[in-house]
């Protein structure tokens, strides 16, 4: 079966790779969709987020050799048209919280909904529970240690990308 994580990863968590590395075990193939609007613009390209994916993916044991995780960059448009566009079965989520499932089972029923696109949750672990990209963000741009709650070449990434902010 063919499951897809869609996401922002604005940027990538050890969270967001935890719900991958986990979900490869028990699917055939997971598709890691970096889900974007052309008409905003994130933190990070969305090419380079591809690329810290890809790093975080291989800094995790459990990932570093699946050999079924693949990377796509997904440019809008509903979910469920990209999901049939390959051929996917279902979505696969990370819950942190109850506050996570109230904000995506309204989403999971619509997808339902439209092309019957069921989604599954993985309870996310709980020592990252408190870990959300836009809280990393917020945290690193006052000066906040994030070492650990991102993989290495995000901390990097985000490292440069305040000291050129700062000058």
């Amino acid at each position: 079966m063919k499951v897809v994580c869609p996401g922002s990863y604005d940027p990538v968590t050890v969270g967001h790779i935890d719900v991958a590395a986990r979900a490869s075990v028990l699917f055939d193939e997971v598709v890691i969709a970096v889900v974007h609007n052309p008409a905003k613009s994130g933190n990070f390209p969305v090419a380079q987020r591809v690329e810290l994916i890809e790093r975080g993916l291989a800094e995790d044991p459990r990932s570093a050799n699946a050999d079924n995780i693949s990377i796509d960059d997904v440019p809008g448009g509903l979910l469920v048209d990209y999901c049939a566009r390959i051929g996917a079965s279902a979505v696969v989520k990370g819950l942190r919280s109850g506050t996570d499932f109230a904000y995506e089972l309204p989403m999971a029923l619509m997808n339902r909904h439209l092309t019957e696109l069921e989604t599954i949750f993985i309870p996310g672990d709980p020592r990252y529970e408190h870990v959300s990209s836009s809280l990393i963000r917020e945290v690193h741009s006052l000066g906040g240690d994030v070492a650990g709650l991102v993989p290495t070449a995000v901390l990097e990434a985000m490292d440069e990308k305040l000291s050129l902010r700062r000058g």
